[in-house]
């Protein structure tokens, strides 16, 4: 068993510092290895999928690999979304499953299953342990393929890496006997490129810059990136560039334009095409806005650069024709550098919703090129919005009063954003700007499995750090076995929206007209989270009006409440009545 438990000394010597894992006799091995060792800090979350999105979201909070362990059989599919979910929003997992020894593959034993290459296209890579590592060869390989995993899960870019790690019995020590770790086992460190642009090609896209016209900047998903937003800016700055991001791309300090969900969806064909771009330049991931997205389907530049140092590069805008292989903040910061020189914009037009749109008048004083349409946009739909929501007659609903807690958030939060409405009403509000608050989604699938357990890890690798999650009621009671295990999280608070169902279905075009609705899209179910607060010792907040909610924030949120939940009753009907009367609101606006 030597070389199993030294799997864990490669781990804490490749910076691991955390590990997630759940019980079980075939994994015994490891989970020994894991639990004993003196600089790996070891959880258990007996779910497995709730375990696999906890260290999901510790991995996303801390930027490094964490290790998950399970034993063999479906614990190792249980992973399986959160694998998925970590494959696509490029964060590194190490993942060691327990398995049965080849010869028993397929024999009818107990819990076994096929296990090699478990995740399939959804993971980076898999590697199969040695079964017998008595000769000094096998041994080296065991080594060799732990090291080779850890560095591929980091390399850029960073995902998900398989570890199938075949067992046989004995699985424990016998009594008194202890395990020990190699001090000088096989340690190989990967390194990371630090590539810049040659002199050659700064020059040709500069010389493609400057002839490209009308340019935009859209930013996908992205952690918060100080030295990214600082290039971008001067960037931005210096070429006079609108910069579109969504909540998720976290360029809100920087961006100019944040609330394209609103205008872009109201806006007409002739003045959709005034924000048409000659160059569009891409980076990081998913977007949330459909609006933009078409948008930008639609307006085909003639030119798309996407900026990934490394891996495959999606067409999300059916129009990519380069993929300039450099981190964008070297991008940025080295063709920031050369500054456009007086003339070399073309001057455009301003578009006729700024003639007519009352709510556009007193933007600004920005000048009438396609940058500063962008930048008039964005504020016409800044004032939509306080005037939309200052109606004081409006009904109880969960689209304002979502608005009224992002408005109240906390200094230096995690704000997590569950799948569903939830993501998107904090889309089209935005969040408060200045207090230095990094937004985290599971957009890589968008799925609503694991969001409560993404934020539980999140808290539970930055403790100091308030920690909130914004979350609608199917999303939220799918997961509830996140907080299934034994440790505090004084840090997090949980907003719950219950409408009662999935009301979303309600608001989307397509369900919402078929006769099937309530049964087979909503689904109502008749749940609170008033229990699930009492079973995990969480302090509990209903409210159903927005009186009881202005009164509940400050004490919800205040340091010394404790992990908390906050549950928003609103009715369904009323939400798709209120959001509907917004939509139209926008429609007549920007029309």
């Amino acid at each position: 068993m030597q070389a199993v438990y030294n799997i864990a000394e490669i781990c804490a010597r490749h910076g691991i510092t955390d590990v997630v894992l759940s019980p079980g006799s075939r994994s015994a091995p490891l989970t020994l290895a894991f639990a004993r060792h003196p600089d790996l800090n070891v959880r258990v979350v007996p779910d497995e999928r709730a375990a696999a999105f906890i260290g999901l979201g510790i991995a996303q909070a801390q930027r490094r690999a964490v290790a998950l362990v399970c034993t063999s059989g479906t614990a190792g599919l249980n992973y399986a979304p959160a694998v998925a979910e970590a494959f696509f929003q490029q964060i590194p997992l190490v993942i060691f499953t327990a398995d049965r020894p080849p010869e028993w593959i397929d024999q009818l034993d107990g819990q076994t299953i096929r296990q090699r290459n478990l995740y399939g296209a959804h993971a980076k890579g898999e590697f199969e342990f040695p079964v017998d590592t008595s000769h000094a060869d096998a041994k080296w390989h065991s080594a060799r393929i732990v090291n080779e995993a850890i560095n591929l899960a980091q390399a850029a870019p960073a995902g998900p890496v398989q570890v199938n790690v075949p067992l046989r019995e004995p699985f424990y020590p016998k009594a008194g006997e202890g395990i020990g770790y190699e001090k000088d086992v096989k340690i190989v460190h990967e390194h990371a490129s630090n590539a810049t642009l040659s002199p050659a090609e700064i020059l040709e896209l500069h010389q493609q810059l400057r002839a490209a016209g009308h340019v935009l900047v859209v930013a996908g998903q992205q952690p918060n990136n100080p030295g990214l937003l600082a290039a971008l800016y001067e960037f931005a700055k210096a070429r006079k560039v609108a910069v579109v991001g969504d909540i998720i791309a976290n360029v809100g300090e920087v961006a100019a334009v944040q609330r394209q969900d609103i205008f872009l969806a109201g806006l007409g064909k002739d003045d959709k095409a005034a924000l048409k771009p000659d160059l569009l330049i891409t980076f990081g991931q998913s977007l949330i806005s459909k609006s933009l997205k078409l948008f930008l389907r639609d307006a085909a530049p003639a030119q798309h650069w996407h900026l990934q140092a490394a891996g495959e590069a999606a067409d999300t805008f059916r129009s990519l024709t380069r993929v300039v292989r450099v981190a964008p903040a070297v991008f940025f910061q080295q063709l920031s550098v050369l500054k456009t020189s007086e003339g070399e914009r073309s001057e455009g037009s301003n578009p006729s919703f700024f003639a007519n749109n009352q709510l556009a008048s007193g933007s600004g004083s920005v000048g009438s090129t396609e940058y500063a349409t962008w930048q008039r946009a964005d504020a016409a739909a800044a004032e939509f919005l306080k005037f939309f929501f200052v109606d004081d007659t409006q009904p109880f609903n969960e689209f304002s009063a979502f608005r009224h807690t992002l408005a109240t958030l906390p200094e230096q939060v995690a704000l997590h954003l569950a799948n569903s409405m939830a993501v998107r009403y904090a889309n089209i509000l935005g969040i408060p700007q200045g207090r230095q608050i990094e937004v985290f989604a599971n957009r890589g699938t968008s799925g609503i499995d694991g969001c409560n357990s993404t934020a539980v890890g999140a808290a539970l690798a930055q403790p100091g750090r308030p920690v909130v999650l914004l979350t609608g009621d199917v999303a939220f009671f799918y997961d509830r076995n996140a907080f299934w295990h034994n440790y505090p999280l004084p840090n997090l608070r949980v907003v719950l929206f219950n409408n009662h169902g999935g009301g979303i279905f309600r608001i989307i075009d397509g369900p919402r007209q078929q006769p099937e609705l309530d049964e087979f899209f909503e689904t109502r179910q008749l749940l609170t989270a008033e229990n699930t607060a009492k079973d995990f010792n969480l302090r509990y907040f209903p409210v159903s009006s927005f009186a009881e909610l202005e009164a509940a924030l400050p004490v919800f949120f205040a340091a010394e409440t404790g992990a908390a939940i906050l549950e928003v009753f609103t009715d369904s009907k009323t939400n798709a009545a209120f959001f509907e009367e917004y939509r139209s609101a926008v429609k007549q606006a920007f029309s």
